[in-house]
């Protein structure tokens, strides 16, 4: 039987809009013909853009149409690295995983006697064509016409995997974890707080998600279609990931590819990380979803949860299958005032499992049993964590309850929990993203080779020990 999961969701912008631009030679004729409307005698054309976007790719088309123009790239405003890691120090960590989340403006990345020069440079221009390009362009110039070249978190972290740098950075061949890290905790979050300032005023949204092949739209049909998704149901294009627990529910019921071991997640609803796709004449452009809610936080959350959250978009909905594969790692998430006090998140992650199918001894562990002792399941932990010949004991220490498809179990944060294996698993839960705390992951490998990260140090002081066998049930 076909699968009726629709893995291409798209929400149409209103037919009055229908500018589509879908090659370089196309953009950048557009371009031109507004700059000309925009009668400026030295004109600056200012392209914004997201970490991640190829800027080879792009800065060669723009080299090969405007060879008569001046080209200043932001990224040569930079500070130096082991200058901006210094800066960063306290938020970057030297966790593997975890940082403390930013407040640092994008301009705190630029040299200030660069970015002087560079505006004074702007300013004063009398040439034919200034072309100011990259992340933070719109700092040295609003530009006469001003591009933004977004990008959705997903394609960034598969662009991490194949071997990209962060922004600016020497660092393609470190660790993904590392280099998510640093988006995750820092970048990402000063680049949101630039893009946040300017979306309203964009002339001109650039696609660049698939190589070779940009997309451009007026930046009044982005905004339109984003109102849509707000005032509408709709769903993000959900990404679906391989994981060492992995299953094989998901690959027959969503019609995925078998060049996967497995599928263990999918995001079907994370709008910080997913794409939006707008479809305008008869094609599509992908664009972070996050973007509706930035535009559009009370029309899409409602003014208690706006007033609560601000512009994040709370609740996610993924897919966990474990269905012929294994137990999920054995984890908590912390408390709101753990979240708050150590990684400067304002809220944390209470989550649910929905049971979409199960098969034969599908289970949950959750909740410590009565009567357990903390100091000995701890030290049982920290035995597992040191020797791979001392798995922790989980069946000692925490309830096992039998699931059967349609069974819904609530997960309080600083509850102990993972779903075991033979399950497919709709969770619903709170959206700080990655504040799980791995305490025992069955010694096993990451699908990298390496060790899973475990955290005990963070686990450990979450674990609510009332929450025993007759709390939980």
């Amino acid at each position: 039987m076909p699968s009726t999961y629709d893995k291409w969701p798209s929400v149409p912008i209103p037919p009055e809009h229908s500018s589509l631009w879908k090659s370089y030679g196309e953009l950048f004729q557009a371009l031109e013909n507004r700059m000309r409307e925009v009668g400026a005698s030295h004109p600056v054309l200012t392209i914004d853009t997201y970490p991640g976007v190829r800027d080879a790719e792009v800065l060669g088309a723009l080299r090969d149409r405007f060879p008569e123009a001046d080209i200043v790239e932001t990224l040569s405003l930079k500070l130096d690295e082991p200058t901006l890691l210094r800066r960063l120090e306290r938020n970057l960590t030297d966790d593997r995983i975890f940082g403390v989340l930013s407040c640092h403006r994008l301009e705190e990345f630029f040299d200030t006697g660069k970015l002087r020069e560079a505006r004074s440079k702007a300013e004063s221009f009398a040439g034919r064509l200034l072309i100011i390009y990259g992340v933070g362009a719109a700092l040295v110039h609003p530009g006469h016409v001003y591009v933004f070249a977004d990008m959705a978190r997903w394609e960034i972290q598969m662009r991490y995997r194949a071997g990209m740098p962060n922004w600016g950075a020497d660092n393609g061949d470190e660790d993904f974890f590392r280099k998510y890290k640093r988006s995750f905790f820092i970048e990402w979050r000063a680049a949101d707080r630039h893009k946040y300032a300017h979306l309203d005023r964009v002339d001109y949204f650039l696609d660049t998600h698939e190589a070779g092949r940009p997309k451009m739209i007026t930046g009044d049909a982005g905004r339109a279609g984003f109102a849509e998704a707000a005032k509408r149901p709709f769903r993000v294009v959900p990404f679906f990931d391989p994981a060492p627990w992995g299953g094989q529910w998901m690959r027959e019921h969503c019609d995925l590819p078998d060049d996967k071991p497995n599928y263990g997640w999918c995001f079907d609803c994370v709008p910080e990380e997913n794409s939006l796709l707008l479809e305008i004449a008869g094609e599509t452009v992908e664009f972070p979803s996050l973007n509706v809610v930035y535009r559009h936080p009370v029309e899409l959350l409602g003014d208690k949860v706006h007033a609560r959250f601000g512009c994040e978009f709370p609740i996610r909905f993924d897919f966990l299958d474990t269905i012929d594969g294994g137990h999920l790692s054995f984890q908590v998430h912390p408390l709101t005032e753990y979240i708050q006090q150590t990684f400067g998140m304002h809220y944390t992650q209470d989550e649910s499992y929905y049971m979409l199918d199960t098969t034969d001894g599908a289970c949950v562990y959750l909740g410590v049993k009565t009567g357990v002792d903390p100091d000995a399941m701890v030290s049982d932990l920290k035995k597992a964590q040191d020797d791979v010949d001392s798995p922790f004991p989980t069946e000692k220490h925490v309830n096992v309850w039998p699931a059967k498809k349609h069974d819904h179990f609530l997960i309080p944060a600083g509850t102990v929990h993972c779903s075991g294996k033979n399950s497919m698993v709709l969770e619903i839960s709170a959206t700080p993203y990655i504040f799980t705390f791995k305490m025992w992951d069955w010694g096993r490998l990451g699908l990298d080779g390496r060790p899973r990260p475990v955290h005990l140090q963070h686990g450990i002081p979450n674990i609510q020990w009332d929450r025993d066998t007759e709390w939980t049930k």
